[in-house]
């Protein structure tokens, strides 16, 4: 056992010294990190996972709920700033129906519910009141704490006494109401008004001023404010969508009599009347089939035709044939008849459509342009400023009324009658004395795109450039050490004369390194003969 022992720590050590130092320090990183992820996985494997079992509790509920899990050797962990009970998984299911059965978690508030149970015959009129002022609170405040962003409230009422004697004058009531918000979020005003709605249809004779209600950072909200709010959010768009139109008949204007004449020649501003009457009407329409005849589509089609000629026959009493009908003149005997009848019904089907319409948001009322062109064009030999015309102003005046007619009649709303565009239009000439400033927004990219672009740019050439230099080292390092390495010595086996003696002892030899047992075996029984 002691010779196997020996043998395989001979080849561990000459494994080990074979490895290059990269490969021992995989190796051994191997070894490190399987040890280390075995002893994790053990870990967890061995501890408990813990979920919350109650969250968002108050300081009572939560001393309530941990006083019984003490009493019944349960571990547990707070989390949240305390007002979150984590138990171990298994355990969380049986504690919760374990613990409702129990009441817990108690809030201490009074509900509705409180009434079936405890109402006595001994309970005055006094206690009443105070009970069911108290129910009417704590189900308000649950109320709003079920809408979303509100993680609780607190909602104090007063309601007036009674009077004894009947008055003109209605007591009215009134509530303080304090939001607990969630961080991050943002009450907006339909909330605000659903909150005061849900107070006051919640209190008798609670109007909607004797309201007020406040968040934990002393924030109001007003009912008033939440309105007017509505109103400038409708009037700020009414304005953006106006501002809208007005900025992109001026640019159009702008770039195309501008390359006309020159950017700096020209300026242009534009005037919007902007209709944001909505309508939604429905129109049931019948129209013919064939519109040019204005008839319609044959459905069925009877004609009656009858004729009768010559007079009546002999014999027999006028009007009592049995072909005869009763009540009807007749001439009796024979004489000259003619009698002609024809009758043609025909039932046609017309067109019967149905449209629901709703109008657009917003339609161009009226719009009106007003270009200033500047009616210089240079200096002459003497460095006079020459200036257009009559005959030029009234050539350039014709283009550019040309273009403003057509942008202004495809502009405006055609429902509103026919647009006279000449009427509509302001064409001055007059010299600038500055230069003219325009809002237009630069087209291209910016230079600080390019700036940041080629910042960025080097940036990555030098990372590049950092991991070939270091994969360079990296490589000549290792080439380093594979030439450091001791590259063996072969040294020639000596000439010798074989022998009896010399057969034996290579015999013995290859024995020790094939068959290293049998060859102790075979010291030992030679030592045992000595």
């Amino acid at each position: 056992m002691k010779e196997k022992l020996n043998v395989l720590t001979k080849k561990t050590s000459t494994f080990w010294k074979e490895r290059s130092a990269k490969q021992k320090g995989l190796l051994l990183g191997s070894i490190i990190g399987f040890v280390i992820l075995l002893s994790l996985v053990s870990f967890f494997a061995a501890s408990s996972k813990m979920v919350p079992l109650y969250s968002d509790l108050s300081l009572q509920e939560v001393g309530q709920v941990k006083e019984e899990l003490d009493v019944r050797g349960v571990s547990y962990e707070l989390d949240s700033g305390g007002t979150t009970i984590r138990v171990p998984e298994e355990q969380a299911e049986i504690l919760l129906v374990d613990l409702a059965a129990a009441g817990l978690p108690d809030s201490g508030n009074i509900d509705y519910g409180f009434f079936s149970g405890n109402v006595s015959w001994g309970m005055t009129d006094n206690e009443f009141d105070v009970i069911k002022l108290d129910a009417m609170q704590s189900e308000l405040a649950s109320l709003m704490s079920g809408i979303s962003g509100i993680a609780n409230a607190q909602v104090m009422i007063n309601v007036p006494e009674e009077e004894v004697f009947m008055s003109e004058t209605n007591q009215e009531a009134s509530a303080s109401i304090v939001l607990n918000v969630e961080p991050g979020h943002d009450i907006q005003n339909e909330e605000v008004e659903t909150l005061y709605n849900l107070a006051s249809k919640s209190v008798p004779n609670l109007p909607t001023d004797n309201i007020v209600i406040m968040d934990q950072n002393f924030n109001y909200y007003d009912k008033n404010n939440s309105e007017n709010a509505n109103n400038t959010d409708a009037y700020t768009y009414q304005q953006g969508v106006k501002e809208d139109i007005e900025k992109d008949v001026q640019q159009r204007v702008q770039k195309m009599l501008g390359t006309m004449m020159g950017p700096n020649k020209v300026v242009a501003t534009v005037t919007a009347d902007i209709d944001f009457t909505q309508e939604q009407r429905t129109e049931e329409l019948v129209e013919p089939f064939d519109e040019e005849a204005l008839e319609g589509l044959p459905v069925s089609i009877e004609r009656i035709e009858e004729t009768y000629e010559g007079g009546t026959p002999a014999g027999g009493v006028a009007g009592t044939g049995e072909e005869d009908v009763p009540g009807y003149e007749a001439e009796e005997g024979e004489g000259n008849g003619d009698y002609e009848m024809s009758k043609e019904t025909i039932n046609n089907e017309f067109n019967r459509i149905q449209r629901n319409i709703e109008e657009s948001p917003f339609k161009v009322r009226d719009l009106g342009i007003q270009v200033a062109v500047d009616n210089t064009k240079g200096e002459n030999e003497q460095g006079e400023v020459q200036t257009l015309n009559e005959q030029e102003q009234l050539t350039v005046e014709e283009s550019i009324q040309s273009i403003l007619d057509s942008m202004i009649t495809t502009s405006i709303d055609g429902s509103y009658g026919e647009v006279d565009a000449e009427e509509k239009a302001s064409i001055v000439f007059q010299e600038f004395d500055a230069q003219p400033q325009f809002n237009e927004e630069p087209a291209g990219i910016p230079l600080w795109a390019y700036i940041a672009g080629g910042l960025l740019l080097l940036v990555v050439i030098f990372l590049i450039w950092r991991l070939l230099r270091r994969s360079e080292d990296y490589e000549e390092e290792e080439v380093f050490e594979e030439s450091a390495e001791p590259q063996p010595i072969s040294i020639p086996d000596l000439e010798e004369k074989e022998t009896d003696a010399t057969v034996r002892r290579k015999q013995l030899e290859r024995m020790a390194k094939e068959k290293p047992e049998d060859f102790a075996k075979l010291l030992r029984s030679w030592i045992a003969e000595d």
